[in-house]
Parts: structure tokens; sequence; C-alpha cells
């Protein structure tokens, strides 16, 4: 059995009430009719014979009328009749046709988001931060849930399909030759070079005595151990001298020739074919090493960690920074009309594509699921909500016809 709703429990004792009311008059006009025939007598009975007979006449008319729409009226099979039930799918389709017409149209979809100033009401709301702060809550929400629900390995796979093959398809000797050139060009190698120079020249100061072993395994055995020990100390004080020349003097040959061998290195690992094919394969050695592929693959743990750490910790500097982006963007709707249009033109453009590529689809979706409906519950359904207004169409057809028999039958009797 069908479960009404309080709301529809109330629409149908009004809906009975109103029956009840048509129905009562129709019987009054039934009994004035029977007893005006039945008495005769004066003259004036027969005005109220004439009105109480037409009363009845358009008050079954419109019992006929209204019933018609719904059902059988006594249940005979009269044309035309029951049309809700027998015709729904046609007005299902009819109404999907009107509603597409006159309310998807581009036109009136585009006026109406024009006339609703979304950008100005939204930006409005946004520039209050008890309603940013909300909305960055529900972001973070929103954030978790999406996380949650990515498998750790779906997104490792996505990670190093979209990461590592595109590390390898892409070749990185022009590159990486191009932006040498450009750290050569501006001179930012220097102070790369003024601390190689500076390093090595301490290393050399500190290890005098890992100068004069190097020296004295590299004597000859039959070489006296002074003599060893002299030419270590020459050694190591023109190795000293050098690296402190090179330390000091940025014109240094030995850094003028460092700066040749990188820039025709760049060079070289732009138009070299060789060079670049072992930039290549240098490449490749690093993304199959171990440590690298680990790295990649751990690179989605950490990250999702980090989000939701940062999404449910309310202070934290990512969520200050959204909430502060969406007080700004909502003053922004509010005071900048520029861009308040621009937004607008999205807003509309968006629905006009929708309505123009999806109208049919949309419209669809009432003929289809007036189609699903049951014919007699959607009578019935429909009839709940709309017949005790109908029924007042009984009662005026009675008033009216009263009327009407009065005015017809004076008039009759006036003239002839």
């Amino acid at each position: 059995m069908e479960q009404l709703t309080a709301a529809d429990q109330v629409k149908r004792r009004a809906l009975r009430r109103m029956k009840l009311v048509a129905g009562g008059l129709l019987a009054v006009a039934t009994v004035i009719y029977a007893v005006t025939s039945w008495l005769g007598g004066p003259a004036w009975l027969g005005y109220v014979r004439a009105a109480a007979e037409a009363g009845m006449v358009g008050a079954l008319a419109d019992w006929f009328a209204v019933t018609a729409l719904f059902r059988r009226p006594l249940g005979l099979p009269i044309p035309h009749t029951a049309i809700i039930p027998t015709r729904k799918d046609v007005l299902g389709a009819s109404l999907g046709e009107f509603v597409g017409t006159n309310f998807l149209s581009e036109v009136v979809v585009r006026e109406k988001l024009r006339r609703a100033q979304i950008a100005r009401r939204v930006g409005g709301w946004l520039a209050q931060r008890d309603n940013a702060e909300r909305v960055t809550s529900e972001l973070a929400n929103v954030a978790k849930g999406v996380i949650a629900v990515l498998r750790d390995e779906d997104v490792q796979a996505v990670l190093e399909q979209a990461v590592v093959r595109r590390l390898v398809a892409f070749p990185w000797g022009p590159p990486l030759g191009k932006l040498l050139g450009q750290v050569l060009e501006d001179g930012a190698h220097h102070k790369l070079v003024d601390l190689v120079c500076d390093r090595a020249y301490e290393w050399v100061r500190d290890n005098h005595e890992t100068v004069q072993r190097v020296v004295s395994e590299r004597a000859p055995s039959w070489s006296p151990r002074f003599v060893d020990s002299l030419l270590a100390d020459k050694v190591y004080n023109e190795v000293l001298g050098f690296a402190w020349a090179v330390k000091t003097d940025v014109n240094h040959p030995m850094r003028l020739a460092v700066d040749r061998f990188l820039a025709e290195f760049a060079d070289d690992m732009q138009h070299d074919p060789a060079t670049m094919e072992r930039a290549e394969q240098v490449k490749r050695q690093v993304l199959a090493h171990p440590e690298v592929q680990n790295l990649i693959g751990s690179a989605w743990a950490t990250a999702k960690r980090m989000l939701l750490d940062a999404a449910e910790d309310p202070s934290s500097e990512l969520r200050k920074r959204v909430l502060e982006g969406l007080v700004s963007v909502g003053g922004r709707l509010v005071e900048d009309d520029t861009m308040r249009e621009k937004v607008d033109g999205w807003l509309e453009g968006a629905a006009a594509y929708v309505v123009g590529n999806y109208r049919g689809e949309i419209t669809t979706l009432i003929t289809d699921t007036i189609e699903r409906w049951d014919a007699e519950e959607t009578a019935r359904k429909i009839e709940l909500q709309v017949g005790r207004d109908l029924q007042f169409i009984r009662i005026n057809g009675t008033v009216v016809g009263a009327l009407a028999g009065l005015v017809i039958y004076a008039l009759s009797q006036l003239f002839f």
C-alpha cells in the first residue's frame, strides 16, 4: 500500500473536504430541483427550479471533466477519459519539450544567471572570515576523503608512469647544456670555482705528511731517505704555491682553463651526438639505481602524510593559506568589477555549454522518470497535489451554471 508523508496526508484530507463541498452543492441543487418540480405552484418557483436545474448540469459537467483527468467516470470506457493514466508518456514528453524550449534555452539561462549576480553574492559570502573557514574545513575533509580513497600502489604506478617515463623519454643533454651555458654566461659558477680552489688549497696546506708519503713511496728504492724528504718538501711547496696562486688569482690560467672546459662541455651537451649519448647513458643509470627507485616509490607516501597532517591541523600553513586565499578572492569578487564580470562570464559560458549540448539529456530525465511511473499511481499523485484546486471548478460550475440558468429562464419569461 502507498505510504504517505505527513504533508501528503494533510493534502488528502483537504481534497476529501473539497470533494464533499463540491458534491454537497450538487446534492443541494438536486434537492431544490426535485422539491420545486414536485411542488409546482407560484411562478417564482420556476426561477428557482431553472437555477437548480442549470446548477445540476454545470456541476455534473464539471465533475465529469475533473474526473476524466484521473480516471474513467463511473468506470465507463468513454473515449478521451482517464487522460493522465492513459497518456502520461505523451504528457511527459510534452512536459520535457516544454521545459527544454522555455527554461533550458541559452538566452533564458544567461539572463537568469546575469540577474542572479552569482559572483558578487559568492564573493560577499566568502569575504566573511567565518564562511571562508567553513569552506576551508570542507575542502580539508574532501581532500582527506580523496586521499583515503586513493590506493597507494595505484598512485605510485601513476607517478612512475608520469615522472619516470617522461624523464626517460626526455633528453637531458640539450637542456642541461643550455642551462650550464647560461650559468657560465652569467658568471654564477665563479663562486663554486672559488669554493673548490679554497678547499684544494686548505687540503694541500693541511696534508704535508700525505704528500711526503706519496713522494717517498714513488721514489726509487736506491734513493737515500734524506733525498726523498727534500724532494717531497720541494714537491709540497710547489703544489702549495700552485694552489695558492689558483686561489688568489681570478685570472689564473687554471681558472681560465676550467672556464673553457665548461664552455666546451656545455656546447657539446647541446650539439655533440657522442656527448649527448653519454648523458643519456648516465640518465638511465641514475634512474635505474635502487636508491632512486626507492625515492620515487616513497614520494607518494611522504606527500600523503604531509597532506593529511596539513588537512587535519587547522593551524597548518596549508589551511592558513587556503583560508587567506578564499577571503582575498571573496573581497576581489566584491570590489573588482573586471574580475566579477569575468567570473560571471565563465559561469554563463559553462551553463550555456551544458544547456546547448546536454539539453536533450536533461529533458530525458523528465520523460524517462514519468515513463517509469505506474499509470494509476501517477494519477493518484497528481490528483493529490492539484485535486483540491480542481474541486473549485466543480463548485464554480455549480454556481455559475445556476446563475446562467436563472438568467436564461428570466430572459425567456421576459421575451417569450
